[in-house]
């Protein structure tokens, strides 16, 4: 287990804002998850988990507490003819696990390819993408119960999921710290009408076939194209969600020419990022935050050097597209 002191938010984010944390500890163990959190007791002081880093952002008075940074890592493949049991520590790279499982030509995560974060993150904020969810393949996730003090496994079935939601970022928001997540793939390609711009990769590149590989490369050649490069320029990924509607306000919006998707479970989304561009935001500078001109749902950091430039740009952005639209949209990374 390594402490160290006074360690800077803005190391530990892609978005590189934020203060001194008290103290930050890398942990390779469960044994080392239960001497930080005994730690952490011991001084009487709150604790944040970090993975990545990918999909929380500092403010500038830093965190009086404890940053616990998961680096648990290991991965166990059980495989028959038409299924696979993937078990991953928490600190191993989502990516990874999006390609091996591609590779190993099981369909359910492949399409999650090149979304930034680690595998314990993944659970939290109900990871998703081209029409996949990691609700729709989690079996269970490995815990230590920070209220009961000891290791319990939660089947995904408790996890009370939704669209970018999980227990983990609301009812028991801070209680457990996920050690290790196992999910239950199938041999096959993915299904139904694809999103389209990946249908439309597809067809320019002649590409017919829906295999779990295939698709993998097709959204990760989608993604390098128009999500920035973290370690190049700052960033948080996907910073606004997708707004989710009631059937009514779906007819509504389409009555606007906004173009409406359905989730594979029923859920009716609008794509912010069609808003934000439509409201003739792409590229726009905004207190050194700009707006991507390749995916306007992703701000990048060009010359920001404090939260509130953060919170003064993301405050202009929803005010214009409220303006324009009536809708309210809301930032995805959590603040620490």
């Amino acid at each position: 287990m390594n402490i160290r002191e006074n360690v800077n938010l803005s190391s530990l984010t892609t978005m590189r804002l934020g203060g001194p944390a008290k103290y930050a500890i890398e942990v390779e163990s469960k044994k080392d998850v239960e001497d930080a959190y005994a730690f952490a007791a011991e001084y009487h002081l709150p604790v944040h988990i970090l993975g990545g880093g990918a999909n929380s952002i500092g403010r500038d008075e830093g965190y009086d507490g404890v940053i616990i940074l998961n680096k648990i890592k290991g991965v166990n493949l059980e495989k028959s003819s038409d299924e696979l049991i993937l078990t991953a520590g928490g600190g191993e790279i989502w990516d990874d696990l999006s390609r091996l499982s591609a590779e190993q030509g099981y369909t359910g995560i492949e399409a999650m390819a090149k979304i930034p974060g680690t595998a314990g993150a993944a659970p939290v904020q109900n990871i998703g993408a081209y029409g996949q969810e990691i609700k729709d393949t989690l079996v269970s996730v490995e815990t230590f119960d920070v209220e009961d003090n000891k290791w319990i496994t939660i089947p995904a079935s408790d996890m009370d999921f939704a669209y970018r939601k999980s227990i983990f970022n609301s009812s028991a928001k801070g209680r457990y710290f996920i050690a290790e997540i196992k999910l239950k793939l199938k041999k096959g390609e993915l299904k139904g009408e694809l999103y389209r711009s990946l249908q439309a990769y597809l067809d320019e590149h002649h590409i017919t076939d829906r295999l779990p590989l295939t698709i993998y490369n097709a959204v990760s050649a989608i993604r390098d194209f128009k999500l920035p490069d973290p370690d190049v320029e700052a960033s948080s990924g996907s910073f606004f969600k997708n707004l989710v509607l009631t059937p009514d306000e779906a007819k509504l919006a389409e009555t606007k020419g906004i173009p409406i998707f359905t989730m594979p479970d029923g859920t009716l989304q609008i794509n912010t990022g069609f808003l934000i561009e439509q409201a003739g935001l792409k590229g726009k500078v905004f207190h050194g935050m700009r707006v991507s001109d390749k995916a306007a749902l992703i701000l990048i950091n060009d010359s920001a050097k404090s939260f509130s430039d953060l919170e003064a740009a993301k405050s202009e952005i929803q005010a214009i597209v409220k303006d324009k639209y009536g809708y309210d949209i809301t930032m995805e990374p959590e603040i620490i």
